[in-house]
């Protein structure tokens, strides 16, 4: 069983930068990859980035713009948002996989990520 909570949302302007953090909850932290997909009201839910112990993906969308990271001794998972573009206006959700690109075992409550002037 594994539980995630996010915080670090909010309202930036274009260019600007967001940090989200998903805490984790689980007692085999190890077992899972850890990643971040976010939703648009009407719109496919899009996944983001992706860390395992093996692996670090991301969308094309995002790649040379966002890292995301972990440490697995604090249980903690990182999304560092650089040069943010109006375009990932989503909420923002912490997820767990088996691995990346697998489905989403479990996830969190989300995060809201506005990019506006």
């Amino acid at each position: 069983q594994v539980q995630l909570v996010e915080s670090g949302g909010g309202l930036v302007q274009p260019g600007g930068s967001l940090r989200l953090s998903c805490a984790v909850s689980t007692f085999a932290l190890d077992y899972y990859a850890i990643g971040w997909f976010r939703q648009v009201p009407g719109k496919e839910r899009e996944g983001v980035s992706c860390i395992s112990s093996s692996d670090t993906t991301y969308a094309e969308s995002v790649k040379g713009r966002f890292t995301i990271s972990r440490n697995n001794r604090k249980k903690m998972v990182y999304l560092q948002m650089n040069s943010l573009e109006p375009e990932d206006t989503a909420v923002y959700y912490c997820a767990a996989y088996v691995a990346c690109g697998s489905g989403p075992v479990a996830w969190g409550q989300g995060t809201q990520v506005t990019v506006s002037s």
